[in-house]
């Protein structure tokens, strides 16, 4: 494996000698290596071998990320800022494509290393959860004048909740579910007791009461790059998931996994919970910066996207568990069950703070 990723690396950088390749990051779906190489100077980059499972039209990703990251260039060399914020920029292959397709299919791309930060699995402290806020809001502001319609669905029915339920009936169908385990039959009623609010956002977008953006996809805490020296936010990284939809996803699934200070990967599911103070944070953050494009109606809808956000991810792992498996990486049997479980108990927590959570928001929007 070793050998093949040489090779690949070196149709993204032909000088120097590459002196080591290493997994990096804690992805759950690509294969993600930092790459070192020695010339007259010491350099790294990212290479990355998307997964084909799950995204399944990887030339488009390409594509989007060619226009998402031309687009916020542009914005950032014409504006004029009192703090870093960099976009990881693309590495040509030596044939002058964005990307080196493999014998056996393999897809690869390369990105550019942004030095001296880096990422945490979970919120470290109020300073960190405002840069996290203020992250997501630069995010999308950068975006907010760029067409969606430029963007490939590279990922069709990502974040459409409806459509997921629809995949666990067929699953329930097409397995043989184990209900004397206690912990799917909790899960199986958790999802049958919340079924009907699994529409709430579809349906607001496609009246016109939420309209469509570009979006990050995944923002989740340990997408957030932070500066090592100034701890300050200054990208946001993975972004496979870039597309069209709504700001709603993105602000659901950064508050979700934010103010779980216990993680998505905890086996301590009965102390999870949403912590309303980091979220509090986190909104006063975020809002300052992109109220220039929010409407009375995105305000509206925020609570309802942090609840849908996280039930959509529990039901996601949960019946990815159930199918055996098959999009997420999982280190143990019952992985994927847990973090299911994980996500159901944080939206409870969620709905036990329904009205606090609204009043933070109105309180934070001024």
């Amino acid at each position: 494996m070793y050998e093949t990723n040489y090779s690949i690396a070196r149709q993204f950088h032909n000088s120097g000698t590459i002196v080591q390749i290493q997994p990096y990051g804690s992805g759950n779906v690509n294969d993600t290596y930092l790459v070192e190489v020695e010339g007259g100077q010491r350099d790294r980059f990212i290479l990355q071998r998307i997964n084909q499972q799950v995204f399944q039209r990887p030339r488009l990703i390409a594509a989007n990320l060619r226009v998402f990251t031309e687009h916020v260039q542009a914005r950032l060399d014409r504006e004029v800022h009192e703090r870093r914020w960099e976009t990881p920029a693309i590495i040509q292959a030596d044939s002058g494509a964005d990307f080196v397709e493999a014998r056996d299919s393999e897809f690869w791309r390369a990105l550019t290393f942004i030095d001296g930060a880096e990422t945490h699995p979970t919120i470290l402290n109020s300073a960190h959860a405002q840069e996290a806020g203020y992250a997501l809001g630069r995010f999308h502001t950068l975006v907010s004048d760029l067409d969606p319609t430029q963007l490939h669905d590279t990922l069709q029915g990502f974040h459409i909740t409806p459509q997921y339920l629809a995949h666990f009936d067929q699953i329930c169908l097409q397995t043989e579910i184990q209900l004397t385990e206690p912990s799917v039959a909790d899960g199986v009623k958790f999802i049958q007791r919340h079924r009907h609010r699994a529409n709430l956002l579809e349906e607001a977008k496609a009246h016109g009461t939420l309209v469509q953006r570009a979006i990050h996809g995944d923002p989740k805490v340990d997408n957030i790059l932070i500066d090592k020296a100034s701890q300050q936010a200054i990208s946001l990284i993975d972004l496979d998931t870039v597309k069209p939809g709504l700001v709603h996803y993105d602000v659901g699934d950064c508050l979700r996994s934010c103010c779980n200070l216990l993680g998505e990967e905890t086996d301590q599911i009965e102390d999870v919970r949403f912590e309303i103070d980091l979220c509090e944070i986190i909104l006063a953050g975020y809002l300052p910066v992109a109220h220039s494009f929010f409407s009375e109606a995105d305000y509206a809808y925020l609570y309802e996207s942090i609840w849908l956000i996280t039930f959509e991810l529990g039901l996601r792992f949960f019946s990815d568990y159930l199918a055996g498996d098959v999009y997420f990486k999982a280190q143990h049997p019952t992985h994927n069950l847990q973090r299911g479980l994980v996500q159901f108990k944080l939206a409870e927590s969620i709905a036990s703070q329904e009205a606090e959570i609204r009043r933070v928001i109105e309180s934070v929007r001024g």
